[in-house]
């Protein structure tokens, strides 16, 4: 078992500090996310999940928000996928290459683009409602900018 543990921890970032690890974990959980948009547009509409109605509805003793008010299609669901995929690999490099600043500077702008987007569909647009569906990517894209804004100078020398 421990020679198991020692192979799969083979494969991990190497840097000392967790933030690449981090990195690393956000990276392939968000790899999995791009495969769900393509497969099902349930996670993206949680998301998006649309504006209020604007008539109160009786209230249902359901855990789940209606999605039928969502804005997202299967179109749509497939190019945040693709989004996704594309800032997961970025991140995925510099957790492997932390210590370049090039790619530390490509992660830290991946989440500052992630972050805008989220709040300007929420504040903005009316495309989401603060939620399960987006407290998840507005708290990673904010805890992961302040991380690495306060460790730029432990990781990039």
């Amino acid at each position: 078992m421990a020679s198991v543990l020692s192979q799969i921890q083979s494969y991990l970032p190497q840097h000392p500090g967790f933030l690449p690890q981090w990195l690393f974990i956000i990276s392939i959980v968000s790899i999995g996310n791009s495969v769900q948009a393509y497969v099902t547009t349930n996670f993206t509409k949680q998301v998006y999940i649309g504006p209020k109605p604007k008539a109160s509805k009786p209230k249902t003793a359901s855990a789940y928000p209606d999605l039928s008010m969502s804005p997202a299609t299967a179109l749509s669901s497939r190019t945040f996928g693709t989004w996704t995929l594309i800032q997961s690999l970025v991140r995925l490099y510099a957790a492997y290459n932390i210590h370049i600043p090039q790619f530390y500077q490509l992660a830290f702008f991946t989440y500052g683009v992630a972050w805008l987007h989220f709040m300007s569909e929420w504040l903005v647009f009316g495309t989401a409602r603060w939620g399960r569906g987006l407290a998840g990517p507005i708290c990673v894209a904010t805890g992961s900018m302040v991380w690495m804004w306060l460790q730029w100078g432990f990781y990039v020398k």
